[in-house]
């Protein structure tokens, strides 16, 4: 039986990405305008590659490569209009744009799988720790009452995805530590794989015991909830780096 765990790129989180962008631009808009303006005429140039970038990504139906044009074509404009040092200053925002395109298909598949397997061993041994039988074939884990199979879907690269945008933008507002965001960014790896395997052991462990209760609305909650504890430990985790870093400017 197919499991699918909803996130919040299910619900397509892109959309808001530029609102989020635009925001913390406009938050930012003081350190911004009292950057010096100095276009360039040579930022032409990267609005000329996307241009043409975006014809290859239509034509050969690749929309990475479509997608990410637009994104060379806004900061060659912003390098023309306005020059090098405001797209400086604007470096945080536009690489957060970065999340509303999803991976390319090539990089999408060579994680998946990886991140399929990992999940299902995971989910395997605390199972066998915990009691349950449980057998594992590749991705598919059989239990006494029914097979498991960690498709794509129950990868944990969506809401890895979804778990990196929001521990960028958690940093930028709970912390001024231009270094904390990009330790946040790292530590969401983790926390997302591991909260994905905890999701697998515990579709396990309640399929085992009420087998409704693992599928349809309560599946879809169970994704919901835990995909909330892994917000709260990557603020756990914010607060313990930053008594670590005080601890560590104490002895200097």
């Amino acid at each position: 039986m197919v499991h699918e765990w909803i996130t919040l790129e299910d619900m397509g989180h892109g959309i808001f990405v530029p609102f989020l962008a635009g925001y913390i631009a406009w938050r930012d808009r003081d350190r911004i305008l009292a950057q010096p303006v100095r276009g360039s005429w040579w930022g032409l140039v990267l609005v000329v590659i996307g241009f043409f970038q975006m014809i290859a990504g239509f034509l050969g139906a690749d929309f990475f490569i479509a997608r990410t044009a637009f994104l060379l074509a806004l900061l060659g404009i912003l390098f023309t209009t306005l020059g090098w040092p405001i797209v400086k200053a604007l470096a945080f925002p536009l690489f957060v744009l970065l999340f509303m395109i999803r991976l390319p298909l090539f990089i999408y598949s060579q994680i998946t799988f990886p991140l399929q397997i990992l999940a299902s061993t995971l989910a395997e041994h605390a199972l066998g720790v915990l009691g349950i039988p449980v057998l594992r074939e590749g991705n598919v884990l059989e239990l006494a009452s029914q097979k498991l199979s960690v498709v794509e879907a129950c990868s944990g690269i969506r809401s890895l995805m979804s778990l990196g945008l929001l521990s960028l933008i958690y940093g930028y507002f709970f912390d001024s530590r231009k270094w904390m965001k990009w330790v946040l960014l790292l530590s969401s790896v983790p926390i997302a794989i591991l909260a994905n395997a905890f999701r697998v052991t515990l579709t396990g462990i309640i399929s085992e015991y009420k087998k409704e209760f693992a599928e349809g609305v309560y599946h879809s909650l169970e994704g919901w909830v835990i995909f909330m504890v892994s917000l709260v430990i990557l603020v756990i985790v914010h607060q313990l780096i930053s008594r670590v870093a005080a601890l560590v400017e104490k002895r200097r």
